[in-house]
Order: C-alpha cells, then structure tokens, then sequence
C-alpha cells in the first residue's frame, strides 16, 4: 500500500510540474505574427512605420489574454510560405484565404467572410465583367484573386478575354497606378478595395462577383496545439466584446466579419422556435 501510495504522490507531483512547466512556458512564450506588410485593412505598416490593421490588433488581443510576448514578423506575401516553413513566424494571419488551400495548412477557424470583385474608375465605361474584354486588369501576386483567374476552373477564361494581366506586389501600388491611368481595373478583395475607396468617390466595384472566400489563420500542420489556443483565445474575445470593438474601427470589413454570427442565428432560431 504504503508501494502505491508513494507511486500515486509522485504521479500527482509529476502532473503538477508539467502543468506549471506549461503555465511558465505560456507566460513567457513569444507569438511570432506573420503578415502582408502591405494587406490593409486587415494589416499593414502605417505612415509611421508601426505595425496595424484588424488582424495586427487580434493577434495582440490574443498576446494580451495569454499573456504572451507579441512579435510582428512582416513580409511581402509571397514570402509567406518561406517565412511559415523557415520557422520565421507561428502562423501567416493576414487576410488570409482558405478555400482551396484546405489541405497546404493548419487552419483556425473563419473569422471573415470575403468576395473577389472587380474595382474601376466610375467613368471607365467598364459596367460588367464582359467589358473587360481588351483591357489592362491589375492583381496582387500569391493572392485568392490571381489564382482565381490563372484556374481553369475558375476566372481563367475570364482573364483570357484581357489585354493583359498585371501582377503587382501589392494592391497598393496597383490602385495607384489604377488612378494614373496604367491600369483599367483591379481584381481584388471586397474588404481591402472597400479600404483603399474610404475617401474616393471616383472609384467603384462591378455588381458581378468574381468569388467568394473566407478568412482563416494558417498554422504549419504540426502545429495542433498552438492553433487550438489561438481558436479558444478567438472564442473568448469574441465572448468578452473584443473581437467586436476591433472589428468597429474598421467599418470596411466590420459587416463580414463572421465569428460568433452562426452561434448568434442558431440562438435566434431556437428562440423563435420556442415561441
């Protein structure tokens, strides 16, 4: 007995210091944010060389309630892949989309509901996908847009019909270049093009939608317990109002934003269906 009691003490002992290994761990651990330097509004670096955007504030928000170190590990989105792999970064969060990719990453679970539209000057006389028939169209590299028109069975017969299609680093430079004239239209994200038009009235979307997607945090595939902790963080902050108050400062993504909004109708339904 005295043989088994002994065994048991140690055992306990033993689960008492892997869980405050792992406190300790947690406490002093150091989230690596991969992102688009240029991707606002979701995230980007200001006029003041800081980092910011929806998805800069989560993954501090998440630090935050962790009580990690936070990390801001920028790059050109091209990168992303090189970056995650290397070990440069946890994960790439950075309007990320996860159709079509289900199978290349560990993902969370959505928090953003997105389309691909095509964004024109308002007298462009460019008014449906079928006028863009022998016109410059512009898209950023490595993004949901400029796979959806290089597939088959995607956009790409679509693409065929342009005079060309420019890819540029980022939709950055391409809307400038849409405002110089070098380009007749961009293949871009509803919420990123809704940012670059805040405080433009010469520039608007055509009705015709390209796709749809949504937004997800990509983890490397053995990365299991990181993005179980960075799912059950998403569902607190959603909880304490935080994912909401974020989202508010952002008026270009705030009504795709889709955290909690299935749990919210099912709720609703219920209700409505007690009554």
């Amino acid at each position: 007995m005295k043989k088994i009691a002994a065994t048991i003490l140690m055992a306990a002992m033993s689960a008492a210091l892997l869980v405050s290994a792992k406190v300790s761990a947690d406490e002093t651990f150091t989230f690596k944010h991969g992102f688009d330097l240029d991707y606002p509004p979701y995230s980007y670096i200001d006029d003041k060389g800081e980092t910011n955007g929806f998805d800069v504030e989560m993954a501090k928000a998440v630090c935050e309630y962790y009580g990690w170190e936070y990390e801001a590990v920028p790059f050109n989105w091209d990168a992303k892949d090189a970056e995650l792999n290397a070990g440069s970064c946890d994960c790439i969060w950075s309007g990320f989309t996860m159709n079509g990719r289900e199978d290349d990453y560990l993902w969370s679970k959505a928090y953003s509901d997105n389309t691909q539209m095509i964004m024109v000057k308002k007298d462009s006389g460019i008014a449906t996908l079928e006028d863009l028939a022998g016109k410059i169209v512009g898209v950023q590299t490595s993004t949901s847009a400029y796979d959806l028109l290089n597939d088959e069975e995607g956009q790409a017969a679509l693409c065929q019909t342009f005079a060309s299609l420019e890819v540029y680093e980022t939709y950055t430079i391409a809307f400038n270049d849409l405002k110089a004239g070098a380009i007749d239209a961009i293949a871009i994200d509803v919420t990123s093009g809704n940012f670059l038009m805040s405080g433009e009235e010469d520039y608007m979307f055509l009705d015709e939608v390209l796709g749809s997607e949504q937004y997800g945090i990509g983890f490397r595939k053995d990365d299991a317990e990181l993005c179980e902790k960075i799912n059950a963080a998403l569902d607190a902050l959603v909880e304490n109002g935080t994912y909401d108050a974020i989202g508010q400062k952002y008026p270009e993504i705030y009504d795709y934003l889709c955290l909690g909004k299935e749990e919210a109708a099912e709720e609703e339904t219920t209700e409505a269906a007690k009554q």
